[in-house]
């Protein structure tokens, strides 16, 4: 999201996704690119293209949905791929950093934990989609279901990004760079509680487990009294 707050940053991508067809292919670039270089603005490059395909009549909003999904959908495959035949050697050269470890030992976790499920949620968990799509090529999860789940993160992370910007650009049709800025803000939010939302739904998941081990503890030991 680093382009998002740089106002120059901001003004080139402006200029490189006003220019049809050439945006759809920038935007597809930066998608894909983002899974293995997570400094690449997508977010940023989606939701101002949603934007410009609300005030530029130049910019279909079905062409740039579509841009922004395929290009999300093969940069997961991507970094799966670095994950499954590049193995530790990858790890070393693309995701040795301290965020991106922690992202893979959380990916690590939560794949045992929930499967494919988990591929969706952490498209929208900052820093999850790389660390969950590496670790799945790293441990061989199968890729029909990989490509099943991040499909659907890919659609709907592209839903979710590009109409907030294009609502945005409707409400402020005569100020782009507004819009943007109030779109890119609800994203950078919705984020934000993205997390400790995750880490409450957790902790109350795990409530019962607790309290029924606790139950099938006392129940054994009064039976280990009783006999």
């Amino acid at each position: 999201m680093s382009a998002g707050c740089d106002p120059e940053g901001v003004d080139a991508l402006y200029d490189l996704l006003a220019q049809p067809p050439v945006a759809y292919l920038i935007l597809f670039a930066i998608a894909a690119g983002d899974a293995i270089f997570p400094a690449l603005p997508s977010e940023s490059a989606a939701i101002l293209a949603g934007v410009l395909a609300a005030i530029e009549p130049g910019i279909a909003l079905p062409a740039v949905l579509g841009a922004a999904a395929a290009g999300a959908f093969v940069g997961d495959s991507t970094s799966y791929g670095l994950g499954r035949f590049g193995g530790r050697r990858a790890q070393r050269r693309f995701f040795d950093g301290p965020y991106t470890r922690r992202g893979v030992r959380w990916a690590c976790i939560q794949l045992r934990r929930r499967g494919g499920t988990i591929l969706v949620v952490a498209r929208f968990v900052p820093g999850g989609r790389t660390g969950a799509t590496f670790t799945s090529g790293l441990t061989a999860f199968h890729y029909g279901r990989f490509a099943l789940y991040t499909g659907i993160a890919a659609c709907l992370w592209a839903l979710y990004t590009v109409l907030l910007g294009y609502f945005g650009g409707r409400v402020f049709h005569e100020r782009p760079l507004l819009a943007f800025a109030v779109a890119f803000g609800l994203a950078v939010g919705i984020a934000l509680l993205a997390v400790p939302a995750r880490r409450l739904a957790d902790r109350v998941r795990r409530r019962p487990h607790r309290g029924a081990d606790a139950e099938h503890s006392s129940r054994a030991t009064d039976a280990a009294r009783e006999g």
